[in-house]
């Protein structure tokens, strides 16, 4: 199974092969905040029916409005062990959200004119890219960031049995092997399609260029800047999460959920291995779109964007530099990625208004359904 930072269409494909988890209590948890009560209610019931009929153990969500006020709620318990609450505004593995992060920093050197955008990936990492199909030269910075390069996804094969590899140790260069000794999919620029692969070679572009580990660079130029007090990225060899969070959940083949909070988050690395809120989430994409992190000329370059019709499971997502389009039911669309994780799935969104949500579940959907209402109540929290 595709493991760490699929894209959702494809998650919810193919979860719909496993059972559906039985026995599981819904313990409703109000709103945290009091607040409009119309836009609360609506939140807050659809964070209930993720838990009710989706069967996912917790849910917790922030919603920022165009003031910058956070709304946050949670539904479920945090341990099914324990029937702990879930905590408000946890920390959850916020898995290809780093995409979005990967993406800044490569935007923001090439402002400093350290990366040209259209220069091959060859200019970098001299000899590295090679393969069935595969040349480094001929695929550009540009279309790794905007998965369009061509190169397949490593995590399938990495993670056709995740017990086996949940505690695993990844080098990024093991990372990129494993995608490199797949058939290219396609002539760089021809076609779009999500690979994890792309954000490895991302990770190491900038490495290259700064002579600095791309989490340091992320948490100098983003997590510190912005001052996002709950993010980080997961020092070598740590497989906990540090501050409070829910318990993640992986769904069994006889509709148990298995613990797999802990696990080792290198074989995301630059492709999804932060941990986060989601409140700073929100933070994050709204500083994105307001001009924080980008000069004008590269927040530009990010948000034009290809047609990605298998980003999500509406068909009509378009994909720019690491962010991606997400329509909404009250007109127009607004900024998203999401990630996928070993235990959580996070779905998220912000408007140029200012309007933010990030909706959180400690489990992977069973079904395309669950997966479906995972995204209605992202919608529903920037649009009732």
């Amino acid at each position: 199974m595709s493991h760490l930072l699929f894209n959702r269409r494809r998650a919810a494909a193919t979860l719909t092969a496993l059972a559906l988890a039985t026995g599981l209590t819904a313990v409703q948890a109000s709103a945290s905040e009091a607040s409009t009560p119309r836009r609360d209610n609506v939140v807050q019931q659809s964070l209930d029916g993720l838990v009710r009929d989706d069967n996912f153990p917790g849910a917790l969500a922030s919603v920022r409005g165009p003031d910058g006020r956070m709304r946050n709620y949670t539904a479920g318990v945090g341990n099914l062990k324990t029937g702990a609450k879930v905590p408000v505004d946890g920390q959850v593995r916020i898995a290809s959200n780093t995409k979005m992060y990967t993406a800044t920093v490569v935007l923001q050197l090439v402002g400093e004119g350290k990366i040209d955008l259209d220069a091959p990936v060859e200019t970098y990492l001299p000899n590295l890219v090679r393969g069935d199909g595969i040349d480094g030269r001929d695929i550009t910075v540009r279309q790794i960031l905007q998965h369009t390069s061509g190169l397949a996804d490593y995590d399938d094969v990495l993670a056709q049995d995740y017990f086996k590899v949940q505690h695993t140790y990844f080098e990024p260069r093991q990372l990129l092997d494993v995608g490199l000794a797949k058939k290219a999919l396609f002539a760089p620029g021809t076609s779009w399609s999500y690979s994890n692969t792309n954000y490895i070679l991302a990770g190491l572009i900038v490495q290259k260029v700064t002579g600095r580990p791309i989490g340091e660079e992320i948490t100098k130029r983003i997590i510190d800047r912005i001052g996002l007090r709950h993010t980080y990225w997961p020092a070598l060899g740590d497989q906990t999460i540090q501050e409070r969070h829910p318990q993640g959940y992986w769904p069994a083949a006889d509709g148990s959920w298995v613990n797999v909070t802990e696990n080792d988050p290198s074989m995301a690395w630059a492709a999804g291995q932060l941990v986060g809120t989601p409140s700073d989430l929100n933070r994050f994409l709204a500083a994105l779109l307001d001009g924080e992190l980008l000069e004008p000329e590269q927040l530009q370059q990010m948000q034009t964007t290809v047609e990605a019709p298998e980003f999500d499971l509406t068909g009509e997502s378009r994909y720019g530099l690491g962010l991606a389009t997400f329509k909404l039911s009250c007109g127009g669309f607004a900024w998203t990625h999401g990630g996928s994780s070993p235990g959580y799935i996070t779905s998220n969104a912000a408007t140029s208004d200012g309007r933010a949500a990030a909706i959180a579940v400690t489990g992977l959907p069973t079904s395309l359904a669950a997966a479906q209402h995972i995204e209605a109540a992202l919608d529903t929290a920037l649009c009732k």
